[in-house]
């Protein structure tokens, strides 16, 4: 018989992707978001719109068309035990923020099994890395103490690489994905719970939708690997790309941050590839180079993190301050990264300053 999970998933507007690729599976799924999004969502689903190989335009997920059922709603009065699997889908300073906490801290408390699929890896995820020292890593979080509860044993990463926005002139609700590529999930330490990564994986393999003119496949598939590195590929790609959206006199798109110096982003990204391998990863769990540039050409929007930063945001998620704080151990420096570290760093003391 299919088991149907009960999936709970932090954050709705990343969150609605992953969401999408769920319900269209049959899965049950909540999510957890502001007030003004979820009555949208109970009222008008949620929108997810992707480009398909072949086919000229976008395909939209209508999640009132699917067969799971979505229910949206704030972080007051859930109780985690109810659900199979939770997924962390917010930018890492939000965990922070009232009732969000608590519920963060009733979710390591129920030990229930939790999916991260933040750029910024939760403290937890380090602990299940070898020989890296998480405790020296406490500095590039807003607030490390959110993750002291959680066992790493029930922590899982997986690999947010699909690209996605919501279109600013649409309602908050449609979410459009500009990079349609997998997540890859490393393994739970327990066989019980990797299982269902490894169900939800082959369901979502499996669906067809029918667009009018027959079933196809879409893309976005969830992977379940057995090394636990394979989620840290997004790494050179957020060094290279994502961070290097930041310029002292403002924002670029990612195709320009990766192609407008090429050398000096090849140069950076190897850089964080030989980080990785030092602490154990091996060439099959990462992206070669070119494999990024040629993805960073479609990606003609600034980075989530570069838009937050001059948004105003106080804080945002430091995988570039992490990346340092772990480099620096092991006695590895980069110009490339302490320029986008300082260029972060003054972004966001003016924006403190300012608010």
């Amino acid at each position: 018989m299919h088991t149907t999970y009960k999936i709970l998933i932090m954050g709705a507007s990343y969150g609605s992707l992953l969401a999408a690729k769920l319900l269209l599976a049959g899965h049950t799924v909540k999510l957890i978001c502001l007030p003004a999004e979820a009555d949208l969502i109970n009222q008008e689903g949620a929108r997810v719109r992707m480009p398909v190989k072949g086919r000229n335009g976008l395909v939209e997920i209508d999640t009132r068309k699917v067969p799971g059922i979505l229910s949206a709603g704030g972080p007051g009065g859930i109780n985690p035990a109810d659900y199979d699997l939770v997924a962390l889908a917010m930018q890492e300073p939000q965990y922070r923020s009232p009732g969000v906490r608590e519920l963060l801290d009733a979710v390591a408390k129920a030990k229930v099994p939790c999916m991260s699929i933040m750029n910024m890896p939760p403290l937890t995820y380090l602990k299940r890395i070898p020989g890296l020292d998480a405790d020296a890593c406490r500095g590039a979080y807003t607030d490390p103490t959110v993750w002291d509860s959680f066992d790493p044993k029930l922590m899982t990463l997986c690999s947010p690489d699909p690209q996605a926005i919501r279109p600013p002139e649409e309602k908050v609700n449609v979410l459009q994905v500009k990079l349609p590529t997998n997540f890859k999930a490393a393994r739970f330490d327990s066989d019980a719970h990797t299982a269902i990564l490894r169900q939800l994986e082959s369901d979502i393999e499996a669906v067809r939708i029918d667009i009018g003119d027959g079933k196809i496949e879409l893309p976005v598939k969830l992977k379940v690997h057995d090394s636990v590195f394979v989620p840290l590929a997004k790494w050179p790609m957020l060094i290279a790309g994502n961070y290097r959206c930041v310029t002292k006199d403002g924002m670029r798109s990612i195709k320009d941050a990766v192609h407008s110096d090429i050398e000096a982003s090849r140069s950076v990204y190897n850089w964080v590839v030989k980080l990785c391998t030092s602490l154990g990863a091996s060439g099959k769990d990462l992206v070669p180079f070119e494999k990024y540039a040629n993805a960073a050409l479609s990606l003609a929007s600034p980075s989530a993190a570069a838009r937050t930063l001059f948004g105003g945001a106080p804080y945002i998620e430091r995988v570039d301050r992490l990346v340092k704080a772990i480099a620096a151990r092991k006695g590895m420096q980069s110009d490339v990264l302490d320029e986008v570290v300082a260029l972060v760093d003054a972004r966001l003391e003016a924006n403190r300053r300012a608010g």
